[in-house]
């Protein structure tokens, strides 16, 4: 059998075609070439320079609900009106910068075809983040949330976050799901939810600040700096309260612990001749 060549893809990797037509997707030479890739990268924690947090988001659903077209909007904010299948895998990663942090966020981007259902698992179980996506012109594709969500949690169980993305949300004429219907099936399911348009470029950048802001380890970041901010108001508060000539607002006290009064420079008892 003919093995599928390898190519690169928008900085990515790509599976070709074979010659007899069938697709062979080796995983671990992907997931290898991400570890060589990303120890590349992660040459700071060995200089006492903190390592780059890297998360994980795998997108799902079925075929041309937009996902690669999501994924080059966040990339590139840029939409290609050409539709190209995704063959296997597509692998992508961008740096974003948060309020409290770096992160690193590796983009697979999954084939929707059902010949490549087989494959989808082994990206699914290693991964931090999972964007469901439907089409709104398309029920169909609406109807598949259920199946792509129970694959997730038969791999990650509840370990997971996962996002409920309606995509085209421009094409009004043709909606065939209701925003209310998609919230809905969110709520249902227990997942968060956005509606986007990948052409236009509406709430792609919040769809990725929402996954961001729920990533592990930023809330437990942000507290942090509710604290460490609380603890700074409450030191100044103390010192305004302290009142007193000492700098900084503090009072010079005595050894019985009373404010010690500045002397009246004209008053004969300040005099020190």
């Amino acid at each position: 059998m003919y093995v599928g060549a390898c190519t690169r893809v928008r900085g990515g990797l790509r599976w070709g075609r074979g010659e007899g037509g069938f697709f062979v997707v080796l995983l671990w030479v992907v997931e290898e070439a991400e570890r060589v890739r990303m120890a590349s990268t992660s040459g700071a924690s060995t200089s006492g320079i903190s390592p780059m947090a890297k998360y994980k988001l795998v997108f799902l659903g079925d075929q041309s609900v937009g996902k690669t077209s999501i994924i080059t909007r966040f990339m590139y904010d840029k939409f290609d009106g050409t539709y190209q299948a995704t063959i296997g895998i597509d692998f992508l990663s961008k740096t974003m910068y948060l309020e409290d942090r770096t992160v690193r966020l590796q983009l697979w981007d999954t084939a929707g075809q059902e010949r490549f259902r087989s494959l989808i698992p082994s990206y699914i179980r290693d991964s931090s983040v999972a964007v469901v996506c439907y089409d709104v012109t398309s029920r169909a594709s609406f109807e598949g949330v259920g199946k792509w969500v129970g694959d997730v949690r038969t791999e990650r169980g509840g370990d997971v976050i996962m996002v409920l993305v309606g995509n085209k949300s421009d094409v009004a004429e043709r909606r065939e799901v209701s925003v209310e219907e998609g919230e809905a099936m969110a709520k249902q399911l227990g997942i968060m939810f956005i509606e986007c348009s990948a052409k236009v470029g509406f709430n792609v950048k919040a769809l990725f600040r929402k996954i961001a802001a729920a990533l592990p380890g930023v809330e437990a970041l942000s507290a942090q700096r509710r604290q460490a901010m609380a603890a700074e108001q409450e030191l100044e508060a103390s010192r305004k309260n302290a009142g007193g000539g000492g700098p900084g607002g503090l009072s010079v006290r005595g050894a019985d612990g009373k404010p010690l009064q500045a002397a009246d420079p004209n008053s004969a008892a300040g005099c020190s001749c």
